[in-house]
């Protein structure tokens, strides 16, 4: 495989508070300027018909946003030496499909938001039609980049790939979690539901993530046990923080509204199980992910500082 540039490996070892890891957040904002980068290159917006729906997918694509699923798929192909610019490409399908999602849930007909990553939504900016489409186009995009040999030579890596992310976004992930989600304004689910409920909603992508950055680096199906494991509690913590950032959160900094799931009488992380067990389950749920990188080195510190920060970030 070509030479890359490393990723940035985190070399202090105990937790660290939002707040102070300056070095996750340069790498979270050097990862940020890549992906946009390739947005750019990407979206260019063509001199005809087809002007508006180039710009409204730049609207929702390009800046703003934590761009942690792009992140992990970079943080998890780095622990096998993959090549950046194929972790680049796959790091960006990602996320053009979890921009696709924001776009239909903030639509009048799911959750009916106005405000996403500080700036109107999709639908506000563009009309409904336009966004419908923009989430479309986004969608067919991260499959697109999937499929391409220029994100991995190999056809039976880009296959996987393309399976894993399929599954992520079907009724057995995201989509079947919104639907979950549609149904529980109208419902009393338990915390067992809830928890099936994010696992599918937003776990599922999370969970791809990591799986992709391992397919790149050609890791054997049994060898993902641990980063599965890592996956599986990060998308657990990570819901839980927002569930409390829901409540506690400043909205200029979370960029959107708050308190929505309460006004709608949903239940949630925070409602069943209350403030202080759900920090307290957010906690253990971080130290578990880190527990899964045991068998790491200083290799994995980048994964370990983004369990740390999923749970102690404000937005």
């Amino acid at each position: 495989m070509a030479s890359r540039k490393p990723l940035f490996l985190l070399t202090r070892t105990e937790p660290l508070a939002a707040n102070n890891n300056s070095d996750l957040f340069r790498e979270m904002g050097r990862v940020a300027t890549l992906v946009d980068r390739q947005f750019d290159t990407l979206l260019q917006v063509p001199n005809d018909a087809r002007r508006e729906l180039y710009e409204a997918m730049r609207h929702a694509a390009i800046g703003g946003g934590k761009r942690l699923r792009p992140l992990l798929v970079m943080a998890t192909a780095g622990l096998f030496n993959v090549d950046e610019s194929c972790a680049v490409r796959a790091a960006t399908a990602v996320e053009a499909l979890h921009v696709y999602s924001l776009i239909h849930d903030d639509l009048p007909c799911m959750d009916d938001d106005d405000l996403r990553r500080g700036k109107p939504t999709t639908h506000i900016a563009f009309g409904e039609a336009t966004a419908v489409l923009a989430g479309d186009a986004l969608h067919a995009l991260a499959f697109g980049l999937l499929s391409d040999d220029r994100t991995h030579h190999d056809p039976f890596v880009r296959a996987e790939m393309t399976a894993c992310l399929a599954q992520a976004a079907g009724p057995a992930g995201m989509a079947g979690g919104q639907m979950m989600d549609l149904v529980a304004a109208n419902s009393t689910f338990d915390l067992q539901t809830v928890t099936r409920l994010q696992q599918l909603k937003t776990g599922a992508l999370i969970a791809a993530c990591v799986e992709i950055g391992a397919i790149l680096g050609r890791v054997p199906d049994e060898g993902r046990v641990s980063l599965r494991g890592y996956a599986h509690d990060l998308g657990l913590a990570f819901q839980i923080a927002d569930d409390i950032l829901d409540v506690e959160g400043d909205e200029q900094k979370a960029g959107k509204a708050l308190q929505k799931d309460a006004v709608a009488g949903k239940e949630t992380f925070l409602s069943l199980m209350g403030l202080d067990r759900a920090r307290e389950q957010a906690q253990m749920l971080a130290n578990q992910a880190k527990s899964h990188l045991s068998g790491y080195g200083s290799e994995a510190d980048l994964l370990r500082a983004i369990a740390e920060y999923t749970i102690a970030r404000d937005r």
